[in-house]
Order: C-alpha cells, then structure tokens, then sequence
C-alpha cells in the first residue's frame, strides 16, 4: 500500500476558499482510493478507542499554518508508514474498522453506486461463472457467491480465494495479486477499465495434504482437478513423457483423484509460477523465473552466459523481506495518457545462506507484492501447521454471514485432455551455494530517504525457530 504525490483540490468556506490535500492510495501501483488527512486521523482516533493508545502506531500531528511543498511530501511519506504499519499488524489489519474504511473510501473514490450487478469469475479451466451480487459487497461476500453458485460447501470456501489476472493474447494469465478483505472486487476490476483483467477462483493453500480436505466433496475435487489440469497444461508442473501418458490414462478413466495424486508427485505441483522478470542472484541483472510453492521460492536464472541455472529459497532461512516501490515523477513520454506511467515494483529479501551469512536478495517485477502475499501466507501456514492447527482455523468466518443460496447450482465442467508434453524446455542445473555476495539494491528509488526504516520490513516468524539441521 503505497501513497502517491498528492493532489491540491479547492473547497469553498467562509472567508474564501481553503485548500485540501488528497492522498492517491495504490495498491499494486493501481489507485485503490483517495483519502484526506482529516479522514485518516478518524480512522486513527476510532481504531485507539477500540484498541488502545499503546496498540495503535503515532499518528503525524496537526500543523496550524498551510503546509509547505516540503512538508506535503513530508505527511506524505509519514501517512503512508503509518498506513503500511496499520496494515501488517494482525489486529488492526484485520480490523472490520480498518477494512470497511478502506472499502468505503474506494467505492467513493471510484464513484460507483451501491446496485445489483453481475460479475464474472473464472475457473481454472476458463469456464465463466457469473453471480449477482452488489458492487458494495466484499471480497468475501464475493468468494461465498461463487461457492454458493458452485455448490461448495461452506467449510470449503476458506480453502480458495479469489486473484486479481491479467489475461495475455495467447491467453495465459499473469496473477497479479489476492483480492483482500480491504477491497470490493466488482470495484477493483472495472475500476481498471480493461478487460484483459479478470477476476479468477483458485485454491489458496499451498501444503499438498490439505488436498485431501478438498477432494472428499466432488465439487471441491472438480475445482482442484481442473486446476491441476490447467497447470500442467500452462507448463507450470513439469511432466515427462511416461508421466504424461499415465496422466492422459487417467484422465480417459475420470480418474480423477488418481490423477491429482500422481499430479502431487510431479516437480512444481501447487507452484504459483510468475512471469519473467529480473534479479540480482546471483549476479546483477540476470533474467529469472520464479515459482512460489512448497515453502520456497524457486528461481529458474538466466546467467549473462546464456546458461539456466535453478535453485530454492526456503521461507524458513528468510530473516525478513520488504516490497518497495518508485513512481515516475515525470509524466511519460509525449502522448502518453497521464496517471499510466508504469510503477517499478521491487522484492528485497534477507536469506541465510550459510550458518555465519545473511545476504539480501532482490527481484524486480510487476507482481512484487503478489511474491510477498505468497510469503506470508505460506509463513502463516507453517505457524499454523507448528502449532498443531487446522487450515480451516486460519480462515475467518463472519457468524452471521448467511451465504446466498443460488436456485441454479453451476457444474464445474471436466477440463479437455492434455495436450503432449513441450519437449523444448530447457535442461536445469542447481545453483552453487558458493556465489558472490549480494547487497540490497534499488529500495532508494522511491525517492525517500527514510525508507530503510525497519517499519517497512515484513519480520518472519517462521524464521526463529530454524535449527542446525536445516543448514
């Protein structure tokens, strides 16, 4: 959640007319809402009276006179820590006062009415189902209206979550990010006011035994299989040419637990696969691949040399990470339409290498804070796993939320065969351990001088509790 350069508007008052500011809030680098500084000291004052003075982070005082350039730029950066603060603590982040604020500012930013609408949601398979729902309602309004129009069973519904895509011409799909509980999806996507964005149904847990949780009721097992479908067709799960005739075998049968679980076994199976992008692993500027699965992050690096190197970052051995982002100041080359320049997005994370160093790590991509939402739910899932929890806790579920029940239930449709394996792809070879040391580069580019403050960093829990024989 980023704070762009703000925006000086007028408003009439007794003795003339007064100057406001407001504060462009991106999410992603797209504007979520614009909100005023009187706006966010409500949100502050409302969120001490619930929580106390000592839970909630210093809010930037009042100034009496008209702010100077420098100080505008100056609250700017301070309203956008203290937003992130709010946002990454568990209490107040996830807050009904904290998201309905937010959730209230977009729909009033965006200026789109309160009223029954229709809205499309993809499966894995492409196949469209469309709910009636309000352009008001909540992610998770949202997500229970598909579930109800798909007839999956309420304590499935926490085991998927709804993901914001940009479609491709060759119709592959770039995930940008989970649709969180601070925002209406029906808003985020037209809002966008392009259609290659798309609104997509996908599991959202990333331990492989929870798999069977899903696949005891058939719909949840039709979603999880067309989603594997989908995934080894896309290339994301690596099959070879045996493995692929025993699946297409299968698939013949409608085998489709066998088919799943010959799929658990297969390289990158559950991997969320990004598009290419740039890293300074182990060298500067080397063309990578990254897939986030099974507790790690695998990059697939192209070396100046032409050579594919492959490797894993465990989230456990990460110490803490941070996303940081820097908005072109200029308005682009000429032509080009103003409020559409492209945000430059960067993943940085610290990563024990060995027992004695710590080395930081960074991608550059367009889906940076998508890379980080993985990291975090994939640590949240090990806490919860640690703790001798169930996945089904991690899940909150309102008490009163009565789901819609649809009179028309929608099949989830059987995927079409696979097609034969892609032979070109290109052969791996595993990383040394024994590479040169990397810095954190490019977090200054925001234009910030403050912005190493370790505020911005995400602490991992998960990593305290690593020992020696994970070294």
């Amino acid at each position: 959640m980023h704070f762009s350069v703000p925006e000086t508007e007028s408003r009439g008052g007794e003795g003339g007319a007064a100057a406001y500011v407001a504060y462009n809030v991106h999410v992603n680098g797209v504007l979520h809402c614009r909100v005023r500084y009187r706006q966010l000291l409500g949100l502050h004052e409302q969120l001490r009276k619930e929580y106390g003075a000592n839970v909630v982070p210093a809010f930037p005082p009042k100034k009496i006179f008209t702010l100077t350039p420098a100080e505008v730029e100056q609250r700017r950066e301070q309203l956008e820590k203290y937003m992130q603060a709010v946002r990454q603590d568990p209490v107040l982040g996830g807050s009904e006062t904290f998201n309905s604020f937010l959730r209230k500012a977009q729909q009033e930013t965006q200026q789109i009415p309160t009223e029954e609408v229709q809205l499309e949601v993809l499966l894995s398979n492409g196949q469209k189902v469309t709910v009636t729902i309000l352009t008001s309602d909540q992610t998770e309004d949202v997500l229970e209206a598909v579930a109800s129009k798909l007839d999956l069973p309420e304590d499935l519904v926490g085991y998927f979550s709804l993901f914001l895509a940009r479609e491709a011409k060759d119709g592959a799909f770039s995930f940008m990010r989970k649709l969180q509980e601070f925002e209406l999806p029906y808003v985020s996507v037209t809002s966008l006011r392009n259609p290659e964005y798309k609104i997509i149904l996908r599991k959202s847990y990333w331990d492989s035994s929870y798999d069977d949780d899903v696949m005891e009721q058939r719909v949840g097992l039709n979603l999880l299989y067309a989603q594997t479908v989908s995934d080894i067709e896309r290339g994301w799960i690596l099959v070879t040419k045996e493995q692929h005739r025993q699946l297409k075998s299968l698939q013949e049968k409608v085998s489709k637990k066998e088919f799943i679980r010959l799929a658990q076994t297969l390289k990158y199976y559950g991997y969320l696969k990004f598009e290419p992008c740039v890293t300074d692993f182990p060298e500067k500027g080397c063309q990578v691949i990254v897939s986030a699965g099974n507790s790690e992050l695998n990059f697939q690096v192209r070396l100046p040399s032409e050579q594919i190197k492959e490797g894993s970052f465990k989230v456990t051995r990460m110490r803490c990470w941070r996303v940081t982002s820097s908005v072109p100041t200029s308005s682009g080359p000429p032509g080009s339409s103003p409020g559409k320049a492209e945000v430059k997005l960067e993943l940085a994370f610290e990563y024990l290498m060995s027992k004695d160093r710590l080395q930081w790590v960074t991608i550059t991509s367009p889906q940076a804070i998508m890379l980080s939402i993985c990291l975090q739910s994939m640590v949240d899932e090990l806490m919860v796993k640690k703790s001798g929890g169930s996945i089904r806790k991690m899940f909150r579920r309102r008490a009163n939320g009565a789901l819609r029940r649809s009179d028309s239930q929608q099949a989830v449709k059987s995927p079409p065969l696979l097609d034969s394996p892609d032979a070109s792809r290109e052969p791996m070879l595993k990383l040394s351990s024994k590479l040169t040391s990397v810095s954190l580069r490019g977090v200054s580019h925001s234009g910030s001088t403050s912005d190493l403050g370790t505020d911005d960093f995400h602490g991992n829990y998960a990593f305290e509790g690593i020992g020696d024989e994970d070294l």
